[in-house]
């Protein structure tokens, strides 16, 4: 009724007749309080309006919706699908012009110079996307700018300028006693691509993605830092504390990073803001990721301790996450706990089905696996469902 005075007054109509009629149903107070009640419940509250079935605004309101989840989906694959052709073409593209252009643009097109104008228009894809309205075309030009950019000053500081040179390149230099050039051909380059995302976030901030994206560059930038290495055998120890000589040593690693991360989103989670929502999400996201690669069987095969320890750890994980999240009341957090949860009870049901049965056999027990399968997903279906509900209530 407060709202409906405040309407009337705002529009210059005299609500003091509505107010006379409704004023028994208020407790006594002057006008001068009724006029500041009503002003700040217009000013603090929002319609919801819901459509009827079956009417044009509801058909309208789900074809927007329809149609943000396809043009979001159409980005993703539109992303994926550039980089991937870029990776797939790119060194075949190059030979091409060096061989059929060669005598024309034997300079234009020499590796060198090539990487140096592939660098620039990357850097002008990284300027020109705030100036794109369209998000699709927008968050494409913005992707494509961050990969020429990382590709092509990776390239440089390596000084291999195709794609597999420099690949290799980066992988053997990620334990080399030389520190300068794992800095310089791995830091280097994502600090580089830091800082052109954050200058996308700054100029675009309704893209909320790359909040996500640039706790991944400088997560990378920070962590082949040299430093940490000679720490490894102290940290992993914490997630892999059994002794195993024929585990890979990219899973110490993995390890190592992935105390040092949630260390990080710990602080980041005490220190909670609208801000910092955003990383955090990011971090649990890679830390669930994280954890479900290294509670992996296929990591353990001749030591099947740390196996079992890492089964408990990611399960008090992934609980963790979900309790938390609900205390915050975090949508994004919740699927990202929910959905790491499911995804490790899949995983964990096919390991166990992979001990028992074989490829090779007969499909028959095969089918007995799906239904099993089958079953699980309706189990995590009707678990999501409650667990939801009690959210909501």
């Amino acid at each position: 009724m407060l709202y409906e005075f405040a309407v009337l007054q705002n529009n210059g109509v005299d609500g003091e007749l509505y107010w006379l009629k409704h004023k028994s149903e208020f407790p006594a107070f002057d006008n001068h309080v009724r006029d500041a009640l009503a002003k700040e419940i217009f000013m603090n509250s929002q319609l919801l309006y819901i459509p009827a079935k079956n009417s044009s605004i509801e058909l309208w309101m789900q074809a927007q919706s329809l149609t943000s989840w396809m043009l979001y989906l159409a980005t993703f694959i539109a992303v994926c699908a550039v980089i991937a052709l870029m990776r797939n073409y790119w060194g075949l593209i190059i030979k091409i012009l060096i061989r059929q252009f060669q005598p024309l643009f034997k300079v234009l097109f020499s590796d060198v110079l090539l990487t140096y104008e592939l660098l620039l228009i990357g850097v002008a894809c990284v300027f020109m996307t705030c100036k794109v309205d369209d998000m699709v075309l927008r968050t494409v030009l913005a992707h494509l700018g961050i990969f020429l950019v990382w590709s092509q000053s990776t390239a440089l500081f390596t000084k291999e300028y195709l794609v597999k040179g420099y690949i290799h390149e980066i992988r053997d230099n990620f334990w080399e006693n030389n520190k300068w050039k794992v800095i310089k051909t791995i830091c280097f380059p994502a600090i580089i691509v830091t800082f052109a995302i954050l200058f996308i976030l700054y100029k675009v901030p309704q893209d909320k993605l790359y909040y996500y994206e640039v706790v991944i560059t400088s997560l990378v930038a920070v962590y082949a830092l040299p430093i940490w290495r000679p720490f490894e055998k102290y940290i992993y120890p914490v997630l892999i504390p059994y002794k195993d000589p024929r585990i890979e040593r990219s899973i110490y690693s993995l390890a190592t990073c992935t105390v040092l991360v949630l260390l990080v989103d710990a602080v980041f989670l005490y220190q909670s803001s609208e801000v910092l929502s955003y990383f955090i999400t990011a971090l649990t996201s890679l830390l669930t990721a994280s954890f479900l690669i290294l509670s992996l069987k296929v990591n353990y095969k001749h030591n099947y301790k740390n196996y079992i320890y890492l089964q408990f750890v990611t399960v008090l994980f992934l609980l963790s996450v979900l309790i938390c999240s609900f205390y915050i009341q975090s949508v994004e957090m919740i699927w990202v706990g929910l959905i790491g949860l499911c995804v490790f009870v899949i995983v964990k049901y096919w390991e166990v089905v992979m001990h028992y049965f074989s490829w090779n056999r007969r499909a028959g027990k095969w089918a007995w696996s799906y239904l099993g399968m089958a079953v699980l997903l309706w189990l995590l279906a009707k678990g999501i469902l409650f667990l939801l509900n009690c959210y909501y209530i």
